[in-house]
């Protein structure tokens, strides 16, 4: 059923979630247990398995980190917490934004794996999204592949010349592999680019 529903409707329902777990303020507690239930029925009834969520849960490490350093660094009314002073307010800031996030992330994750890409780009500009942002994401998912590809050749080529990625000894290298592929990439989008006008692009993509 989640699956089958309209992309739109699947963004819509995404950004009206997201805006009501936002807005709930600090401390309630069971209205962040009703946005939970609402979320965890959505991913039973769409049969996304928890494992594909729980891997891509990673992109809210930094937000974690923040979250349990907030206790530690925030001002105001003090306790103890398994025997560690921590501030009240931070204590509650943090629980908050933890909350508030793994709800966001989890939402997120959940429409992206129940929405193919092409469907989610067809669903923005039913919704009237700017013309230019769609195309945008539509070369950026279409190009991921290639550029994830240039990647995995250079670590190759690395490693076939006994590079080892280990300790800071290594950033430079890295770093100079990154701004290589940030360079190539910038290139092969100035030549699709150049391909398109040559084409009589004009800011709209024909209609497929």
């Amino acid at each position: 059923m989640v699956h089958r529903a309209p992309a739109h409707l699947k963004v819509i329902a995404l950004v009206a979630y997201a805006i009501a777990v936002v807005a709930t303020p600090a401390g309630w507690w069971w209205a962040f247990a009703v946005h939970a239930a609402v979320l965890l029925g959505v991913i039973a009834a769409s049969r996304v398995p928890p494992s594909h969520l729980a891997r891509r849960m990673v992109v809210e490490l930094p937000v974690v980190v923040f979250a349990v350093l907030l206790p530690f660094v925030a001002d105001g009314p003090r306790t103890k917490v398994l025997g560690l002073t921590v501030s009240q307010a931070g204590l509650d800031g943090g629980l908050t934004l933890l909350v508030k996030a793994t709800l966001g992330v989890l939402a997120s994750l959940t429409l992206a794996a129940t929405t193919e890409p092409q469907d989610l780009l067809r669903g923005l500009a039913r919704l009237r999204v700017p013309s230019l942002l769609v195309q945008i994401m539509g070369f950026m998912v279409r190009y991921l592949e290639v550029v994830a590809d240039d990647l995995r050749r250079m670590r190759i080529a690395r490693e076939s010349r006994g590079f080892v990625a280990r300790g800071p000894r290594a950033w430079p290298v890295i770093a100079r592999s990154l701004g290589a592929l940030f360079i190539r990439s910038f290139e092969r989008g100035e030549r699709v680019h150049l391909a398109m006008l040559s084409r009589g692009y004009d800011g709209k993509l024909p209609p497929r």
